[in-house]
């Protein structure tokens, strides 16, 4: 039930990161159409991240000593920019323009709206 609640709420950060950053677009008009994609693109990124992220955090261990953790943005930003792909390859109507500021500012809200929700929503985790 917790995969279930994290999905829903990542689907959330990422409607509202289509609403607040004018470089990500949700390319569809129907409401059953824009649920489905924002569940397919948390998948997505869900997977990107779980995959990726020990990856990247244990090779850039250096850079993220170095900037003081500021180069997660720019791996957030990255990652984020993949999800877009990968979903265009896939025929998802989610886009994420450019880099900057586009899919730094998404990746940073998505993961500042997702940790207030997770914070608010319990998983069934925490017990």
């Amino acid at each position: 039930m917790g995969i279930i609640i994290r999905l829903v709420v990542t689907a959330v950060s990422l409607w509202i990161a289509t609403l607040v950053v004018d470089g990500i677009r949700l390319d569809t008009d129907s409401v059953s159409g824009k649920a489905g994609t924002l569940l397919a693109v948390a998948v997505i990124f869900g997977i990107i991240n779980a995959v990726l992220r020990p990856i990247i955090k244990t090779v850039g261990c250096g850079l993220y000593v170095l900037t003081l953790g500021l180069i997660s943005l720019v791996v957030n930003g990255l990652l984020f920019m993949l999800t877009s792909w990968i979903a265009g390859q896939l025929d998802l109507p989610f886009h994420v323009d450019d880099f900057w500021p586009s899919a730094v500012l998404g990746a940073l809200i998505v993961g500042i709206v997702s940790w207030v929700l997770n914070m608010l929503v319990p998983d069934g985790g925490d017990d």
